[in-house]
């Protein structure tokens, strides 16, 4: 069952482009776990049982953020991390480290210095990473809402230099060449600029 996904499209919250997180663990108890413990917040849980099938994920979905099991076989959670951060599609996608090891400095710094913007230690505080959690969708949707803005004013700057354009062509046509005025043609112009911006 390794690198099967597990769970994925179960919750309806995040369908239809809405925040989703990647949850990725070799133990299909612990991402039930995981699962049961975002209900609630606006994110429809993705679950994956390898870093190779999280890897694959990310070649098709956007993620607000990626809950990683730092301990997996095959491909550990760090080394998933580092492919991860090498992608330009989903290097800026923040990682949280999830591992049942004893609290150490040097595995936390390992992740880390794999681009994790958090490492938790199991038994962690289930409130605690839902909050983390929260945090990262509202930045997403944030962020997804900025860019949609950011399309329609340039949809809207598009249109206008169009219509500028079109009036310009129209004045020149009105201006005429050689002396010679193309009333009807920028008549033409002015009415495809008004469909056009409307």
């Amino acid at each position: 069952m390794t690198g099967a996904v597990v769970g994925a499209g179960r919750s309806t919250v995040g369908a239809g482009g809405g925040a989703k997180a990647l949850l990725v663990d070799d133990r299909q108890e612990n991402l039930t776990a995981l699962e049961a413990l975002l209900q609630g917040l606006p994110v429809t849980p993705v679950s994956v049982t390898s870093g190779e099938a999280a890897l694959k994920k990310l070649l098709v979905d956007d993620f607000a953020v990626i809950l990683l099991d730092a301990q997996m076989p095959e491909m550990d959670g760090f080394e998933t991390a580092v492919h991860i951060k090498s992608r330009e599609r989903t290097r800026h996608v923040p990682i949280i480290f999830l591992t049942a090891a004893d609290r150490d400095a040097q595995l936390a710094l390992q992740g880390y210095a794999a681009g994790a913007v958090d490492y938790l230690t199991k038994p962690f505080d289930p409130w605690v990473l839902r909050a983390k959690v929260e945090v990262f969708v509202d930045l997403w949707t944030k962020n997804q809402e900025l860019a949609a803005q950011a399309k329609v004013v340039r949809d809207h700057e598009q249109r206008r230099a169009s219509t500028v354009a079109a009036i310009e062509d129209a004045l020149t046509a009105l201006q005429g060449s050689d002396g010679v005025r193309d009333v009807g043609r920028a008549i033409t112009l002015l009415r495809q600029a008004r469909d056009a911006s409307t």
